[in-house]
Order: structure tokens, then C-alpha cells, then sequence
């Protein structure tokens, strides 16, 4: 959200929850920040009340009481006044910042889940320890009310938040306690918040002052055109003191709306979600998900991966992580992940390629997931991370009969049949939840189990007959028990690797869009690093490894990053 900002020319930028109610002074609030010289970073608390029995008019220009008459801004605030609390919850916190050339803070932003608690305190923390930007605390200047209750709003013009208090303890907010200790410096250094510079509005004149030390900052002088004396004798008026005065005494209130305990990693971060529970979240209206399966070794693909299907808007998408370092880094990264506890150990660190020893273990997985998932009652397309999207192959691949299950093509030579022996590549199918399906895939996981080879042979050896035995036409093959027939995808719009030379071409995506490419797969290269480097160099990657953040830009932009 905060990078995505900088894409939009505004001159400033504010994050705050949808169900606050901001008056007037918000406005000028800002207009006396947008004209502070140094690049700047304020922030500001909402107040909490009891009831609002305000609503507005038809065209949402003015406030009316409940009888339907017009009450005066002055009036609403004094109204409220007297019955506010300080609300400390942090999605109720509003941020705001300038268009300047400084950063917010030093370092990278980390993925916190938005609303879930921690991430503003932790922006604040950084903001002030890395002394880019002016930072001070503008609660007293701008009115921001909340309700205890989002069903006390008057005429239902409200509906409820999706942002709440969460509490600690819930995996949400531990990830995000979790994601601040690792990032930053805030878990270093301590910050005295009573410190920060506050932003009063005293008799007519808005004023920066510490009131811990009772200390006016520059930027407010320039704003006091007509002072003529000290700076004590300035703001220490007798309109301006019971101001600061009041200030003083209300920050009493603010006492449990920081961060006071300093963050510490937690050892380690669990979804309360079974596979069952991820599956009735994520999949879609046709009970259909998409899985991929990965290892650390392979978390820059991965994330380039789902950054690919975001884009295109497909949520359906479920991880299996073949070990512990990816089930924590999917979860930092806000993905559905579930880990396989019968997944082969000691893969993390190991180059996964094609041929290895490594690279035959971690495939049978993929087919053991496939069908645990289909005797759930779920659908599945089975994509590895290498595979790069196109656009959605979903609608294609579900107007083929339930009978079928289709699969990608490994053959290369352009012409002649595609359903040669070997030449299934089970790192791209499209499965459904039936008998057939799960009786055919059950005797290639059986076959794999058994098997001193990837589980690649084993589909095709199972499916089609050894040797192609039951080839059906030059793209078909029929498995004879359970007769399950088993499509190769047209490689025009599903090809693989080493088909026509794509990945070598001079504009991959060009080359691939005139052919009606729906997905490209990343194969027929050996080694892990030169297929990375092959998809980076083409353009056709989506992860930015640096900041840990879907690139936002055109398709083709580069990581910057790469190699690292």
C-alpha cells in the first residue's frame, strides 16, 4: 500500500480506516504540514466515542442531528468533546506523509498483514530512528473520531470494519510482531515517544511543541509573523498555556498506544489452518485450486510465481512447503501454506534441478498433494513455480470433459504426434475430483513410490502404457482400467521449454503472445540459477527479490536485484 502510493502525483499521502470520521481541521491540518520545508511524517489517533448521533445529508456535504436539522461543525465538536477517549487501536491510527525525496525510513517495508496490529507503531519507530524525515504526533490537531461499536452508526452508513483490534496471540499478530523484530531497527533502539514533537492548535495558531521539555520547534516560528518577543513569552500566553496545558494532561490517556515492549522474533510462526480449512477458504465457485509446491532454494520463483497470478487476479492458489524455511517465509509473505509432514528431508539448501537424486524425491510429492487434495472433493491444476502465466488457463481447462484429464506436452520437435513415450511433463496438469481421475493418479503415485526415477516416468508409464501402449491419435493417450483419457495440451498455447526456441528469443513475451501463449514453462535447462537467470533476463518475471514486493510496473521490468 505505501509503495503503490508513490505511483499517484499527489503532494500527500494519507493511509487511515474507512470507518473514521474526519471534521475540517483534518484538512488544515495538512495545509500547514505541505508547507514545513523538510519532507515530513505525521501521525494522529483517532478518538473513541460512545455514540454519534450524526448523520449526513443526501449529497454528503453536511451533518445532521437526528432530527434531521443541520448542526455546525463547532458544534458537533463540542458535543463530542467532553465524552471522547483516546483510542490506541492501530487500524484506526491515520498516517500521512509528503511527496519528497526522502524515503519514509531506512530499509525495506516487510509484508505485514494490514490491520492485524503492529505495522503503523512499527512505521512510526522507523521513521523517527532513521531521522530522514520530520516526524511528529498530529492527534490534538486533527479530529478523528471513532465508534466503540460500528453498529451504533446512525442510519446504517457504516458497515462493519474489516479492521479490529486484533488480539495478542492470534497468528496474525504474532506474524506481524514476528516480521517487525526481523526487519528495521526498532527492536535496537528504544524511542521516547513522549519526545516526539506534537502538533497543537492554540488560539487560533497551530504550533510544534514539545511537551516534555516545553521546547517550540523552528518550523513553528515561521509561521508566527507578528512575534515580536522570546519564545517563552510567545507561546506561554494566557490563551496559549491551558492549551499546552491540556495537552499535557490528555497525553496520560496515550500512555498504552506505543510499543513499549521491544519486539523479539518469535521461534516459530504456524497457520491454526489445516489443508481442509485452506481449501474451503481459497478455492473458487467450482471447488477448483491451484497448487504449487516448493522449496526454499526456490522461494525467489515462487513469490515471482503468485506475484504473476495476483496480478491476473487468481486467489485460488494454495503452497505446499516441502520444509520448514519456505512454510515461515510463505507465511511472512502473506501466502495459504500448508507443509507436507511426509515431504523428504534436507532439500532447502540443495539445487533441486532436473536429474538430481533431490529433484526425484521432491516430485512424488507433488502427485501424493494432487491426490489427497482431488479425494477432498477439490479440482486441481498442478503448476510448478517455473511455469509463467500468461493469462488464466483455468476457463480453457474446464470445458474439457470430467473424463479427462489434460496435461502439457515435453515434446519438442515441432512436428509429428506430441504423446510420444516420456513425453508427458507433470509439472502442468489439470485434474478433476471424480473416480476415475482418483483411481488413475492413485496407481501413478503407487508406480512412483516404487520407483527410482522422478515421478515424471510414472505418469507416463501408468497412463499411457509402457512404450505408449495405449496412444490414442498423436495427442491422446487412454488408461485402460479406469479409462481415464489423458489430453496433451496444444503446445501454441501451453509450450514447453524447449519448444520453438521461445525462452531464446530476443522479446519472449512478444514471441509468445503472437503464438496465443496461455502459460510458458521454464524447463529443459539444467541447474537452478541459470533457469532464474534465464526468466529474469526475458522479462518475464514479477517479484522484486530486493524489496521483497510484486514489481508494480511494466511486465517486462527487470529485478534489480537479481543474484542476490
Amino acid at each position: 500500500m505505501v509503495a503503490k502510493s508513490r505511483a499517484f502525483p499527489s503532494d500527500i499521502y494519507v493511509l487511515m480506516d474507512t470507518e473514521s470520521i474526519l471534521l475540517p481541521d483534518f484538512v488544515s491540518a495538512l495545509n500547514y504540514a505541505h508547507e514545513l520545508d523538510n519532507d515530513w511524517f505525521l501521525f494522529a489517533y483517532p478518538r473513541n466515542v460512545s455514540n454519534f448521533p450524526f448523520y449526513l445529508d443526501e449529497d454528503g456535504k453536511y451533518w445532521l442531528k437526528e432530527d434531521g436539522k443541520r448542526i455546525r461543525i463547532q458544534e458537533l465538536q463540542d458535543t463530542l468533546g467532553s465524552s471522547w477517549q483516546w483510542n490506541c487501536c492501530e487500524g484506526r491510527m491515520m498516517i500521512a506523509w509528503n511527496n519528497g525525496e526522502l524515503p519514509l525510513h531506512h530499509g525495506v517495508l516487510p509484508p505485514f498483514l494490514y490491520g492485524r496490529g503492529v505495522h503503523n507503531h512499527w512505521l512510526i519507530d522507523e521513521a523517527l530512528s532513521s531521522g530522514l524525515r520530520f516526524v511528529f504526533d498530529a492527534s490534538w490537531a486533527i479530529s478523528i473520531f471513532a465508534l466503540d461499536d460500528s453498529r451504533r452508526w446512525s442510519n446504517g452508513l457504516v458497515k462493519s470494519s474489516i479492521v479490529s483490534n486484533i488480539e495478542k496471540g492470534s497468528w496474525e499478530y504474532d506474524g506481524n510482531s514476528h516480521l517487525a523484530a526481523l526487519y528495521g531497527s526498532s527492536s535496537l533502539h528504544k524511542i521516547h515517544y513522549s519526545g516526539v514533537m506534537k502538533l497543537l492548535k492554540c488560539d487560533g495558531q497551530y504550533l510544534l511543541i514539545n511537551t516534555t521539555e516545553d521546547i517550540l520547534h523552528p518550523y513553528a516560528y515561521k509561521k508566527m509573523s507578528l512575534w515580536k518577543g522570546s519564545i517563552g513569552k510567545c507561546w506561554r500566553s494566557k490563551k496559549t498555556l491551558p492549551c499546552v496545558s491540556g495537552t499535557k494532561k490528555s497525553q496520560n490517556g496515550m500512555s498504552g498506544c506505543f510499543l513499549k515492549d521491544r519486539l523479539v522474533p518469535a521461534t516459530t510462526l504456524k497457520f491454526p489452518f489445516s489443508l481442509e480449512s485452506l481449501l474451503s477458504i481459497t478455492a473458487d465457485k467450482n471447488r477448483t485450486v491451484v497448487l504449487a509446491v516448493a522449496g526454499y532454494s526456490y522461494k525467489d520463483m515462487l513469490m515471482s510465481w503468485v506475484c504473476r497470478l495476483r496480478r491476473l487476479r487468481i486467489t485460488n492458489f494454495l503452497v505446499c512447503a516441502l520444509d520448514y524455511e519456505t512454510y515461515q517465509f510463505s507465511i511472512m509473505q502473506g501466502l495459504p501454506v500448508f507443509s507436507d509432514p511426509s515431504a523428504p528431508s534436507n532439500i532447502s539448501f540443495n539445487d533441486c534441478h532436473f536429474g538430481t537424486k533431490c529433484f526425484q524425491r521432491v516430485t512424488k510429492v507433488k502427485s501424493r498433494m494432487v491426490l489427497k487434495i482431488l479425494k477432498l472433493g477439490y479440482n486441481v491444476l498442478l503448476s510448478d513455480v517455473d511455469v509463467y502465466w500468461f493469462r488464466n488457463p483455468l476457463p480453457l481447462l474446464s470445458s474439457f470433459d470430467p473424463a479427462i484429464l489434460a496435461v502439457q506436452s515435453d515434446e519438442y520437435n515441432q512436428t509429428g504426434p506430441i504423446n510420444l513415450p516420456r513425453r508427458l511433463n507433470s509439472g502442468f496438469y489439470f485434474a478433476r475430483s471424480n473416480g476415475p481421475t482418483i483411481a488413475a493418479l492413485g496407481k501413478v503415485v503407487r508406480h512412483a513410490a516404487t520407483s527410482g526415477l522422478s515421478e515424471q516416468p510414472s505418469f507416463y508409464d501408468t497412463l499411457c502404457g509402457k512404450g505408449g501402449s495405449t496412444r490414442k491419435g498423436d495427442n491422446r493417450c487412454v488408461e485402460p482400467e479406469t479409462n481415464l483419457s489423458i489430453h496433451f495440451l496444444d503446445r501454441n498455447l501451453f509450450p514447453n521449454g524447449a519448444y520453438l526456441g521461445l525462452w531464446e528469443r530476443n522479446n519472449a513475451t512478444s514471441a509468445c503472445k503472437k503464438l496465443g501463449c496461455i502459460v510458458l514453462h521454464n524447463n529443459w535447462i539444467s541447474g537452478r540459477m541459470k533457469k532464474l537467470q534465464r526468466q529474469v533476463l526475458s522479462g518475464l518475471w514479477d517479484y522484486d527479490i530486493s524489496t521483497r514486493m510484486c514489481l508494480m510496473c511494466s511486465e517486462n521490468k527487470l529485478t534489480r536485484n537479481f543474484g542476490t
